[in-house]
């Protein structure tokens, strides 16, 4: 006997098919090459300008931070014109073929040293950043949006949201095993960093185009089925600003996520300096550290899920947090030669990162279906969005404090050819509070926001009857 209940789906029309298994995988391959280049950031861009390109601390932590404030403008821009778009290709799809190249092309050229003048060195990797990031929003924009154009079904979306974050995660891990592979058989500090961002700007681009070439055949087909071939035209900035600012539950939802990726991304820019300053470890550890954190995750994705599936997205977010917060308190007091410890409480903090990708993420459809039952419309592109631009706000974010904390503990910056510096006591605290601490009470404050959050499992069961109950109605 069959227990399913009526709004256990949400399909908008019953004639679409449901998605194969090679469409899926074409979507998930999508986010690959963006996570790769949006990893080496994370963990390498402060240490490559401070150590390699010779920046001072405060100066190289402003090259990511103006870069992602002119992700802010283009953002809604491309978001804008991407909605507008009418092409033979679709509206996303063009968007993400002529980007692709330049988008890999500039990732590359933010790791050479074309000058030793420090002003000269900053504005080139401004102006590059600037150029990277205009191609990095009008590749994965497009590409998030493809999500509601590739199914009208609320278990589909969930699905396809696993399949994006396993390439994701995956792209991350891949990105870390080429670095180590790379620093291995590389000595020079420069040669290697050049190496590794041709590499990965090679890898990245191929994955756009078999996203594309995978997944247009599905969005025709729901196009044609539900006869949306041109949606309508986006509403203003300040009317989604209105909008999404208005919904409670979303404020919850970028709370909570804006703790969690931050955290992230702060141990992410600074792990790289507690490895070879704090730790005494040579430049190479660092990868192994990553590959730690970054593969635990990955395994425990789908466990979380499950375990979120019978008592709630809220117990997982807390749990994780929970063993997020006891590895990085430890990480403060760890000491040079703890190695076994050190590896130990990279799996422990791997179970805190998997929950911070795949919570929030799982929240925003509750707050589209909380938005859809008061409102009447569901409105999955100006929530998506601003998840995407709290993404890039908490790596520029992170990026930016590390360095000039840093640069007011006194960094000493490295110099072409010299032997790297010994940095002083007060840097070596100032790495351990951003590796501890400061994490730590972010995670407090997403966890303490969770356990208010206000829709409930049984509370969103309820929306989904009363939505069902509504369709039916009309």
């Amino acid at each position: 006997m069959s227990h399913s209940s009526p709004f256990e789906s949400s399909s908008a029309s019953p004639t679409i098919p449901k998605m194969n298994f090679s469409t899926k995988l074409a979507f998930g391959v999508g986010d690959l090459g963006t996570a790769m280049t949006a990893n080496i950031f994370a963990f390498f861009l402060l240490f490559f300008l401070t150590t390699v390109a010779g920046l001072p601390a405060g100066l190289a932590a402003s090259v990511p931070m103006v870069g992602k404030i002119w992700d802010a403008v283009n953002d809604p821009i491309i978001g804008v014109l991407s909605d507008r778009t009418k092409h033979p290709w679709g509206r996303r799809y063009p968007w993400m073929i002529f980007a692709a190249v330049p988008f890999g092309i500039f990732f590359f050229l933010m790791w050479i040293v074309p000058s030793t003048n420090t002003q000269t060195l900053f504005w080139y990797y401004v102006i590059i950043a600037i150029a990277f990031h205009t191609a990095y929003t009008a590749v994965n924009l497009p590409y998030a949006t493809l999500t509601p154009e590739l199914t009208r079904d609320y278990n589909e979306r969930t699905t396809l949201n696993g399949f994006r974050f396993s390439f994701s995660i995956g792209g991350s891990i891949l990105s870390l095993v080429l670095a180590f592979i790379i620093f291995a058989a590389i000595e020079d500090l420069a040669t290697r960093y050049m190496v590794l961002g041709l590499v990965c700007s090679i890898m990245a681009v191929p994955p756009i185009f078999l996203c594309v070439w995978g997944t247009r055949d599905r969005v025709a087909q729901v196009q044609a089925a539900t006869g949306e071939v041109d949606a309508p035209t986006s509403l203003p900035l300040s009317e989604q600003v209105k909008i999404a600012f208005s919904t409670r539950p979303f404020l919850f939802v970028i709370g909570i996520y804006l703790c969690s990726w931050l955290a992230v991304q702060l141990t992410a820019a600074i792990l790289q300096y507690f490895v070879v300053y704090c730790m005494e470890l040579p430049e190479v550890a660092f990868t192994q550290v990553a590959i730690v954190v970054q593969g635990t995750a990955l395994l425990t994705l789908f466990m979380w899920s499950k375990i979120s599936e019978k008592y709630g997205r809220r117990i997982v977010y807390i749990s994780g947090m929970g063993f997020w917060i006891i590895a990085q308190l430890s990480l403060f007091f760890l000491q040079p030669g703890q190695l076994f410890l050190m590896y130990f409480l990279c799996f422990i903090a791997g179970l805190g990162v998997s929950t911070a990708y795949l919570i929030p993420w799982s929240m925003i459809t509750d707050v589209i279906d909380y938005d859809e039952l008061k409102t009447g419309q569901r409105r999955e592109g100006i929530f998506y969005s601003f998840m995407v631009l709290l993404q890039k706000i908490g790596l520029a974010l992170g990026i930016f404090m590390v360095g000039q904390t840093l640069d007011w503990a006194g960094f000493i910056e490295s110099v072409a050819g010299q032997p790297t510096p010994t940095q002083p006591e007060s840097v070596l605290l100032a790495i351990r509070l951003a590796i501890g601490p400061l994490p730590m009470i972010l995670s407090i404050v997403g966890i303490i926001l969770t356990y208010f959050y206000p829709i409930t499992r049984e509370y969103h069961q309820e929306i989904l009857l009363k939505l069902y109950q509504s369709n039916v109605d009309e």
